[in-house]
């Protein structure tokens, strides 16, 4: 297998597929591999580029890769797509990202860090954690409008609602006033959560 000098992976979660081709382009061999089979597989082709699509998984397999002394070459899915010859299939799709990757003025992702990606991870879920919070604000505001509770948007305002809540004398129905303090609870656990993530990300 010594003549191959690229090989492009289609990821996916059980299945993955492989071109391998020569400098010229033309096609070597492909293969069909297991989850379990690619990283042994790869560590006995010598040294060439592999290329894939940049997606969630390519940056841990393109470490792993690296580290067995290949080139890795990352590239934004929309960048293969014109090179799909043919119905598309996950094997005609490795033969696409092979063309792709070939193409002098291809542009490639660089390929990320565990750090790299942790931080990513840090962010969406801080990110996760705020449109949760402002969707049980609005819950509650929607919920409490029809008791005649009525506050503007935005976390700054709930402090109207948790007081009218917490006042016995406010005319709510037990059932609203228990399952108001419940929304509060959820919320603040939220604002601690959003927090000290934030305190993470310095």
């Amino acid at each position: 297998m010594s003549e191959v000098t690229i090989i492009g992976i289609d990821l996916a979660k059980r299945i993955f597929h492989l071109h391998g081709a020569g400098r010229d382009g033309s096609a070597v061999f492909r293969k069909r591999l297991s989850r379990g089979q690619l990283l042994g597989f790869v560590s006995q082709v010598p040294r060439c580029v592999i290329a894939m699509e940049a997606c969630a998984t390519a940056h841990d397999w393109g470490r792993d890769f690296e580290k067995l002394g290949h080139e890795v070459r990352l590239i934004p899915p929309v960048y293969v797509k014109p090179f799909v010859k043919r119905q598309k299939n996950d094997s005609v799709d490795a033969e696409a990202i092979v063309e792709a990757a070939l193409r002098l003025s291809m542009r490639f992702v660089a390929l990320k860090t565990e750090g790299q990606q942790a931080r990513a991870m840090l962010f969406r879920t801080r990110q996760m954690f705020v449109g949760q919070r402002t969707q049980m604000i609005n819950a509650l505001r929607g919920h409490l409008a029809e008791h005649g509770l009525v506050a503007a948007r935005g976390t700054a305002h709930l402090k109207k609602l948790a007081n009218a809540i917490e006042d016995i004398n406010t005319n709510l129905p037990v059932e609203v006033r228990d399952l108001g303090q419940m929304y509060l609870r959820q919320i603040g656990e939220l604002t601690e959560r959003i927090a000290e993530l934030g305190l993470k990300m310095g």
